[in-house]
């Protein structure tokens, strides 16, 4: 397995304080009092500050947030956890966060000061994949329970993602009749026109090559946001009979 002590690295900008560095420091602490890292390599990873390991590491404070929301630790939740970090990071990176991810899940979240402080760093395409990625977690067991979703949308407004944003991707999770119209960000009763235009809209904001400059994990993720789309779409244009 490789070293935890990339995780400082990932989590520096953080650590130089806030409240996100507070929450990191205690579950990298409880890593080095185990004696699973050296120095040596403690000093190459803390030169290897990136936005993308910012990111990661603050994405495990949220993931905590909202799985403490129901009270439950489920294993789907951990699982898919583990799945994203896997698909973005690696096998090894991965079982690190899960590892580090239950030491936060120990802790007191500052949700508000957390949140806002990730939001003054982070773009708002990287918010949107956040808010993506916690319904994901949400939805995990099956559905996502009402504290759930009040947690997720706390986090939403501190991160300052719009309330039409947030309906489209709430409705990617949560079904009701409107959903599809939800996802477009239009009103069931919007016209044939409206709705072509509003799908042109959706399209080119989640189109994969709109964040390709963050890398391929960022492509991944709006190319599903980018199918959700399209399925909302079909559904509309299969049930008024649009060509």
């Amino acid at each position: 397995m490789a070293k935890f002590g990339k995780w400082v690295g990932l989590g520096l900008g953080w650590a130089l304080g806030g409240p996100i560095g507070g929450i990191l420091g205690l579950a990298v602490g409880s890593i080095f009092d185990s004696g699973k890292t050296d120095t040596a390599e403690r000093g190459r990873d803390i030169r290897s500050r990136t936005l993308r390991g910012d990111y990661a590491a603050s994405l495990l404070v949220l993931i905590a947030a909202v799985m403490k929301a129901d009270g439950r630790i489920m294993k789907s939740e951990l699982d898919y956890v583990k799945h994203y970090f896997v698909s973005r990071f690696g096998e090894d990176t991965a079982s690190e966060a899960v590892i580090m991810l239950r030491d936060i899940l120990k802790q007191d979240i500052p949700l508000r000061d957390v949140t806002l402080q990730l939001s003054q760093r982070l773009d708002y395409s990287y918010r949107l994949e956040m808010l993506h990625f916690l319904y994901g977690i949400a939805s995990a067991d099956g559905s996502v329970s009402d504290s759930e979703n009040e947690v997720i949308n706390r986090i939403s407004g501190y991160m300052g993602i719009s309330a039409s944003d947030f309906q489209s991707i709430r409705a990617m999770f949560v079904s009701d009749t409107d959903a599809a119209y939800k996802i477009l960000e239009i009103e069931p009763t919007a016209t044939d026109d409206e709705i072509k235009k509003a799908y042109r809209r959706m399209a080119m904001k989640y189109h994969p090559d709109k964040v390709s400059h963050l890398g391929e994990d960022f492509k991944k993720v709006a190319h599903e946001k980018f199918r959700k789309v399209q399925n909302a779409y079909d559904q509309i244009k299969k049930k008024r009979g649009l060509p």
